[in-house]
């Protein structure tokens, strides 16, 4: 599959590595910025070539677009190339309003292209051994959930670039654009959420429309609570957090790695973590078993570098499966349709936060 890649700023280079390392199953041959350095930079970083997003989508040999241009521009680019009939992947989140997502997926069915977002995250293993047992009701009936990401942005991270902190092209704060990946793996892992109750607050920056602290609480279709809480003030910053906790049994993923998973049952999932050579159970009569998995466990990988790098792995993934389900005419895992779920969760706890009142879906 050939791919360009449009929007050529902080994210790009991840995206680029994930589809290299695909090589025999996807070909980047171009990129594209409204900054044409910018473009020409990364192209000469990467041995591939530069060019106007008009020329992408005249090209009939390219079969497939990822974009990384900012949030508030996703719709504008992804549309013109579904319609023109290319595959088309966007990051997180999948726009900054539901009018545009709904305006990518109506591009989506009217071309038959495949449409996926970026949340790479599903894809590593600690994600998919906690949503295995949910779905498996190892861990009982869901009643309790929280999702936490006390993250540290400086005054400087949003003073780098005019459209940071910006509604139109953010569309949020430390929740759209940082919790939005622990926000789709809640909902994911959890269901659909019923109500939500929110405060929002600009505390410890300047110069930005957005939110730098958030609290919600909310309540899912299946009857279980929960808490989310996305910071980009919290000094120096903190792994995000996922807990998941049932009648019989919780896990806790932690700064992308299993932490904590224990039923009263002795439960394990050994078998389904065997590729990171990690897990270790401990069980004793009717004690529950304990699952820690090490530092190694980190997007199925057994052993991991730098941020960047285990980033790079689920991203991999992700557009793996995005390959697979373009060839195959299957739904990707994150489809369009999951992308505006996550989105419209954040909108739903924005407008709670502006009105003051809890909010339904």
């Amino acid at each position: 599959m050939r791919f360009a890649l449009v929007g050529s700023g902080v994210i790009a280079p991840t995206h680029v590595r994930a589809l290299l390392e695909l090589a025999g199953r996807a070909e980047l041959v171009v990129c594209s910025d409204v900054v044409p350095a910018r473009a020409e930079a990364l192209a000469s970083e990467f041995g591939i070539k530069a060019a106007p997003y008009e020329d992408v989508l005249a090209d009939p040999t390219i079969d497939a677009v990822t974009v990384c241009t900012p949030s508030g521009l996703h719709a504008e680019v992804g549309v013109p190339a579904l319609l023109a009939g290319k595959h088309v992947v966007v990051e997180k989140p999948m726009e900054v309003t539901l009018e545009a997502c709904d305006r990518l997926l109506a591009a989506q069915a009217q071309s038959g292209a495949t449409l996926a977002v970026i949340s790479q995250h599903r894809f590593d293993a600690a994600s998919q051994i906690v949503k295995a047992a949910v779905d498996d009701g190892d861990l009982g009936r869901l009643v309790l959930a929280e999702a936490r990401v006390p993250w540290y942005r400086t005054q400087e991270y949003y003073d780098s670039g005019e459209w940071r902190g910006t509604y139109a092209l953010d569309g949020g704060g430390a929740l759209m654009n940082q919790g939005i990946h622990t926000i789709d793996l809640l909902r994911w892992t959890c269901g659909p959420v019923r109500t939500v109750y929110a405060q929002a607050r600009t505390a410890a920056h300047e110069r930005i429309e957005v939110e730098d602290v958030v609290c919600a609480t909310v309540e899912f279709a299946n009857g279980a609570v929960g808490t989310i809480m996305a910071s980009t003030a919290a000094y120096p910053g903190f792994p995000a957090r996922l807990g998941v906790h049932g009648t019989r049994g919780g896990a806790v993923i932690e700064g992308d790695r299993l932490a904590t998973f224990a039923t009263v049952d002795g439960v394990t999932r050994a078998g389904e973590a065997a590729n990171a050579h990690a897990v270790q159970v401990a069980t004793g009569g009717t004690r529950a078993a304990t699952k820690a998995v090490d530092e190694s466990v980190v997007a199925g990988a057994a052993t991991v570098g730098s941020p960047a790098d285990v980033w790079g792995q689920a991203h991999r993934a992700q557009l793996l499966d995005f390959i697979d389900a373009a060839e195959q005419g299957r739904r990707p895992l994150v489809d369009g349709a999951e992308g505006r779920n996550a989105v419209q969760l954040v909108q739903a706890i924005y407008e709670s936060a502006r009105t003051g009142v809890p909010v339904t879906l």
